[in-house]
This record gives C-alpha cells, sequence and structure tokens, in this order.
C-alpha cells in the first residue's frame, strides 16, 4: 500500500474527521488506486490510530461512493465513473459560476481586502509548485483558491455542496495534472478571474469560467484510453 496522506492535528477537528481527510486526500491522489483492496488493520496501522476512526472514515467514504463494499470480499477504491465526473462537474461548474458572479456583483474593495491578502498568497504557492511540477500540492492550492472565493459569498450550504462533489472529479483532475502538466497556464487563469471579479465583471465571469473547467472535455476521453484499468462508464 502507498503511504497514506499524514493525519494533522488541528483543533475541534475530531480523529475520524482527520481520518477521513487523509484517506480521501490518498483517494483523489490515487496513491490509494482506483480498484484497489484496502483493509481496516492496514489502515489503522498505517496512520497509528485504533480502527474505531478507520471504520467511521470508510462508512462517510462509502456514502460518497469513493470506496465500495463487496459482499464477502471487503472495501475497495471506486472505479472512476465517467458518468459521476461528467454529473459532478456539471453540477459544480453551475455553482461556481453562480458564486463567482454573486462575488463580483457585491464586490467591496475593503471588506475584500483580507480575502485578496490568501488569494495573492495562494497564487504565490501556486506558481511555486507549478515550477517544482507538484501536482498534488498543486491541486490542494487550486481548490482552495476556489474555495475562498466561495467562502467571501457567505454560502456555507453551497460550500457544503462543492466539497461534497469534488472527490470524483479531483481524482480526474488529479491525474491530468500529472499526465499533462498544464498547471503554469492555470495559475494565469486564477489571476484572470481574480481580476475580473475585482473588476465586477460578471457577465464576463461564466465564460471564463466555462473555459477554465472545460479542458477536461479534451483530455477526459484520452485519460480513459491511457489508464483503462481506472475507469468505468
Amino acid at each position: 500500500m502507498q503511504p497514506l496522506d499524514p493525519l494533522v492535528h488541528p483543533k475541534r477537528v475530531s480523529l475520524g474527521e482527520q481520518v477521513y481527510e487523509s484517506l480521501r486526500g490518498s483517494i483523489v491522489s490515487l496513491r490509494l488506486a482506483p480498484g484497489q483492496m484496502i483493509y481496516e488493520n492496514e489502515l489503522a496501522a498505517g496512520l497509528g490510530v485504533s480502527r474505531t476512526p478507520v471504520r467511521e472514515a470508510i462508512r462517510l467514504l462509502v456514502s460518497e461512493e469513493l470506496l465500495e463494499v463487496l459482499p464477502q470480499r471487503g472495501t475497495r477504491v471506486t472505479l472512476i465513473s465517467l458518468q459521476k465526473v461528467a454529473e459532478t462537474r456539471f453540477i459544480r461548474e453551475q455553482l461556481e459560476t453562480g458564486a463567482f458572479r454573486f462575488a463580483a456583483r457585491h464586490f467591496e474593495p475593503d471588506a475584500f481586502r483580507s480575502v485578496r491578502s490568501e488569494l495573492d498568497r495562494l497564487l504565490r504557492e501556486q506558481q511555486e509548485a507549478a515550477e517544482a511540477d507538484d501536482s498534488i500540492r498543486f491541486l490542494d492550492l487550486d481548490e482552495e483558491f476556489h474555495r475562498v472565493i466561495l467562502a467571501s459569498t457567505g454560502n456555507r450550504t453551497l460550500l457544503a455542496t462543492v466539497n461534497a462533489m469534488r472527490g470524483h472529479l479531483n481524482r480526474v483532475r488529479y491525474l491530468a495534472l500529472s499526465r499533462y502538466h498544464h498547471m503554469a497556464p492555470l495559475v494565469e487563469e486564477h489571476r484572470t478571474l481574480l481580476a475580473a471579479l475585482e473588476a465586477r465583471e460578471d457577465t464576463r465571469l461564466p465564460g471564463l469560467l466555462e473555459v477554465h473547467f472545460n479542458k477536461l472535455d479534451t483530455q477526459l476521453p484520452q485519460l480513459a484510453r491511457d489508464y483503462p484499468q481506472y475507469f468505468k462508464e
């Protein structure tokens, strides 16, 4: 088994949540590959925890369809469903387009100052990750960039909904980043999105986001051909 994401110990986060985030991160980054069998004892030993938080994390990941229980065989990482990727991508694109437009229409420079500082940091670190060809780090920073802008709308339901569906899409996104190494253009697209938001160009944002999200139109069929063992219809 490949190394798992390490546990972190932030305040107010339970051990079960930490194990969940570790397993989820390892699934998204394909360290736990599609189709791979996993075992509670091995996971618990690898993370240095008891089986109880591992069992709790597995239950949550089964509900997200990132893991599946096979009768009399055990638990395995689900294959990447092309249908699920298409469905979650469509929903996420619609939700994020609405959120970005909302943020642009309600943009206030003073209120946005602290958000802008955080986004500037994320852009710098994205550039560093792109130069280092660190796909895992880049994907984390990419997700955080979008999360910060979504959070600026104050809509917690939106954040929870997007977070719940991003696992299926992000497995493909990580595979695409590793395969095509197209991180530098994504950084520039983020800068363009931020500039349009600050200029309150809410009618321009849908087109920019469509370009930003739609790279998978050409990449996904090729990825499915290159890695057939990872995919299912």
